[in-house]
């Protein structure tokens, strides 16, 4: 097994480390609502994805009833 021989430096450590940082998921804007929404996913407000309707979603003016 391989085992280090000295103690890795700060400088080393942080070279090692330089390409985990975190990145933001990449927003687009949905062309039927103008909602903020991730690239290649259906839109969360409308359900629409690439032009068709890919989530049942109620109609806004409707309340759902609690029976």
């Amino acid at each position: 097994m391989g085992v280090p021989k000295r103690k890795a430096s700060k400088s080393r450590q942080g070279d090692r480390r330089a390409h985990h940082a975190l990145t933001l998921p990449a927003m687009d804007r949905c062309a039927q609502c103008g909602a903020t929404k991730r690239a290649h996913h259906a839109c969360l407000a409308c359900g629409t994805y690439r032009g068709r309707e890919v989530i049942r979603r109620p109609a806004p003016d409707t309340e759902p009833t609690d029976a």
